[in-house]
């Protein structure tokens, strides 16, 4: 375990330090704040309430459900118990990071919400909305890794943290998405 631990710590020093340039700077707090996205929401709702005439209010639910479960799984359950520290304030990594948000987080860093539920929609999304939209499904696997890229730019967490919560949101978004498709039809 240490190995990974210390592998991680110094891919979160590379991609935290190697990469930064102004754009990026500039970029990556605006690509990882949820408000950002918020008309990315609204115009799903609508592509949705629009486009669709079957089992839209059953694809709405699912997503709201899937969101509200991977954030309480993240959230209350591992980040309750597995207590990381977030590079941002490790005492190893505080004061020689590039610190992009006004703010220290103090939640643990491990799993990252970001990365859970992001990823759990973009799932949720690829797999129920694919045969209708074709190859722009993988846009939305490309928004959550995007996501997931800038909490790690930005100094909030740790590779290894994203990446375990890309993969519970991915479980997570796949199980929803079965379900829907199971039982329901947008068209």
């Amino acid at each position: 375990m240490h190995t990974i631990i210390t592998a991680d710590r110094q891919l979160f020093g590379y991609i935290n330090d190697h990469f930064h340039n102004n754009f990026f700077d500039s970029a990556m707090p605006f690509v990882r704040n949820s408000i950002t996205w918020l008309p990315l929401y609204i115009f799903l709702l609508f592509f949705i309430l629009l486009n669709f005439t079957k089992d839209k209010w059953q694809w709405i639910a699912l997503t709201v459900c899937t969101v509200i479960l991977t954030n309480f799984i993240s959230s209350n359950l591992i980040k309750d118990h597995i207590m990381r520290l977030r590079p941002c304030n490790d005492p190893a990594f505080a004061d020689r990071i590039h610190f992009l948000l006004s703010y220290r987080p103090q939640s643990s860093s491990f799993t990252s919400s970001h990365a859970v539920n992001h990823f759990a929609m973009a799932t949720f999304f690829f797999f129920t909305l694919k045969r209708y939209i074709g190859n722009a499904a993988w846009l939305f696997i490309l928004w959550a890794a995007l996501i997931c890229y800038a909490q790690v730019y930005i100094g909030v967490h740790f590779p290894l943290d994203v990446a375990c919560g890309a993969i519970l949101g991915i479980v997570f978004g796949y199980l929803s998405a079965k379900l829907y498709n199971s039982y329901y039809s947008l068209m």
